[in-house]
């Protein structure tokens, strides 16, 4: 769950952030900022943060060298997490999915009358995980936005949110942040560059995983799993090995995870080897992964141990005989 109180009183964008900042800062200068805006890119890249200073920048009264002010009362309200003119909307508790009641009641906060200033803000993250029936009742709200009423929906994955919706939103498209960019903010975090770069390469160059891996003690975690995933690829390990690795993973993680490993062993062919059988299988494999994201995301619920038999069965079958494992770094 995000957490919305204690929050600093002032809420900046990210370091590699900053070309799509200054955009949206012109918007709003000039007053064309949409009233509904897709933040799309990669997870753990920073698109909540980004949601969340353009929604308090939107809140505050007295707005300063473009960032909230920090000091009036609509920052102090946002900062504990409850100003009555912000809604913040994800999956609640163990749920996946942002579910239709949940849209309905942020419609009918968008259709009242601001309390606390001119303009009401609500962030959907992450739109994707919105199931159809809620993202159908979001559509009149998009289509007629109330007067001084912004939508930010932070997106992972584009495919994920119907078209519907993103026809109706301006798209900003967040790049993964440049790696010298990365380290320098995680310097902050860890003190240390060698520890930085350790992080980002087990994190896949995500830098809020890295930061969520070193705040967690989760590198041993994640160093034995991807091990574990790639020995099964480079035909050093067995399915009841691999999964002896995994430990109590969840299903979402577990295809996350797969997927990372599958992009990276994917990047690392060559033009001849991606044409041959073996690197074919590779994409089938993540289109595979792909769509079971989709599923899990909309509110499936399969039987965890039975799906990663299955998928890191068909790995070792099509894509396990050792010819990738040359190309795993």
């Amino acid at each position: 769950m995000t957490e919305l109180s204690g929050l600093p009183a002032t809420s900046a964008p990210l370091p590699w952030q900053g070309q799509e900042w200054l955009h949206l800062n012109k918007q709003l200068e000039n007053d064309q900022l949409p009233h509904a805006l897709l933040l799309a890119g990669a997870r753990h890249t920073g698109k909540a943060r980004l949601a969340l200073a353009l929604a308090r920048l939107l809140l505050c009264h007295e707005p300063s060298g473009g960032l909230n002010c920090g000091h009036c009362h609509a920052c102090q309200l946002s900062a504990g997490g409850s100003h009555g003119d912000f809604r913040w909307l994800e999956p609640e508790d163990k749920s996946r999915v942002i579910k239709i009641d949940q849209v309905r009641n942020v419609v009918e906060f968008i259709n009242k009358t601001a309390s606390f200033g001119q303009r009401k803000v609500v962030v959907l993250a992450p739109a994707d995980s919105m199931n159809n029936n809620a993202a159908n009742a979001l559509l009149k709200s998009l289509e007629e936005p109330a007067t001084g009423t912004y939508l930010i929906l932070v997106c992972h994955r584009l495919h994920g949110v119907p078209a519907t919706i993103r026809s109706r939103c301006q798209m900003l498209k967040l790049a993964v942040p440049d790696s010298g960019q990365c380290l320098d903010w995680l310097d902050q975090v860890t003190g240390t560059r060698e520890l930085s770069e350790q992080l980002l390469a087990l994190a896949d160059g995500r830098p809020l995983l890295a930061e969520q891996l070193y705040r967690s003690d989760g590198v041993e975690d994640l160093t034995r799993r991807r091990l574990g995933l790639r020995g099964l690829l480079a035909g050093r390990a067995t399915v009841p090995e691999t999964l002896a690795l995994l430990g109590d993973i969840g299903v979402d993680e577990f295809l996350q995870q797969l997927a990372v490993e599958m992009q990276s062993v994917l990047r690392s062919l060559s033009r001849q080897q991606l044409s041959t059988k073996t690197g074919r299988a590779g994409f089938v494999m993540l289109d595979e992964i792909t769509r079971l994201q989709g599923a899990v995301n909309a509110g499936a619920n399969p039987n965890k141990q039975l799906l990663l038999e299955a998928l890191l069965s068909k790995l070792q079958r099509e894509l396990g005989d050792g010819q990738l494992g040359d190309n795993i770094q």
